[in-house]
């Protein structure tokens, strides 16, 4: 299998111009803990994680983690005084040298490659813009289905499926796809993620259940605990 397999996809992506507060409310709203930074043209020019927010002394954050402890705690709101004294966008948090990957790398060099640079996760891109996120979580879920280095490639029916059934999901409005990943297999489409309640989740299984080729559907998606 390729990163075009099991990538997250559309990915939640900010500006240069983000401010901080808005950072942080995106992470913690969508439970992610990093977020690619994009151009006006969507080419990745860096990337902003967790560990940025939490480390960078330079910007005047509190040494210790418990601005972002409070956050995840329930308190989503910061300090007024403190986004007024720092104003921080992404620009001044950034990582600029980001690891990358394209569609076809394979998962086996995209487990070496997040374990040898101790990272969570790639941002796979095409031509320079961002089309999907391969995280530790996607290749645990490749596993699962026991596709292996030496299982075959999924079919390119199977692929037109799962970019038909992502592209369903991007224009219904009560369908969040970034927090949701899928393989296909066979035709049998394995859900990931999370969704805001119980009729949400019907409404995706129908939603994917229509889609040419799905033969069958495995819902593993848990329903969303709120922080606050």
């Amino acid at each position: 299998m390729h990163a075009r397999d099991v990538m997250t996809s559309p990915v939640i992506m900010v500006l240069p111009t983000t401010p901080l507060v808005e950072i942080v409310d995106l992470m913690l709203k969508n439970r992610i803990s990093a977020v690619p930074v994009v151009d006006a043209e969507d080419n990745l020019i860096g990337i902003v994680s967790e560990g940025d927010l939490m480390h960078r002394k330079d910007l005047g954050l509190p040494p210790e983690k418990s601005w972002w402890l409070r956050a995840l705690g329930g308190k989503v709101m910061l300090a007024e005084d403190f986004v007024e004294a720092h104003g921080a966008t992404a620009k001044d948090l950034l990582t600029s040298d980001v690891i990358v990957v394209g569609e076809d790398a394979r998962l086996p060099d995209i487990a070496g490659i997040l374990e040898r640079h101790h990272i969570k996760r790639v941002p796979v891109v095409s031509e320079g813009k961002v089309v999907g996120i391969v995280s530790r979580a996607n290749l645990l879920q490749a596993l699962s289905l026991h596709v292996a280095d030496a299982s075959p490639t999924p079919s390119v029916s199977d692929r037109d499926i799962r970019d038909t059934i992502l592209d369903v999901l991007r224009h219904e409005k009560w369908a969040n796809a970034s927090h949701l990943n899928l393989v296909v297999r066979d035709g049998t489409a394995f859900l990931w993620g999370e969704v805001d309640n119980s009729s949400q989740r019907k409404a995706l299984m129908v939603a994917v259940r229509e889609v040419p080729g799905v033969t069958d559907v495995v819902d593993h998606t848990r329903i969303l605990q709120t922080l606050y």
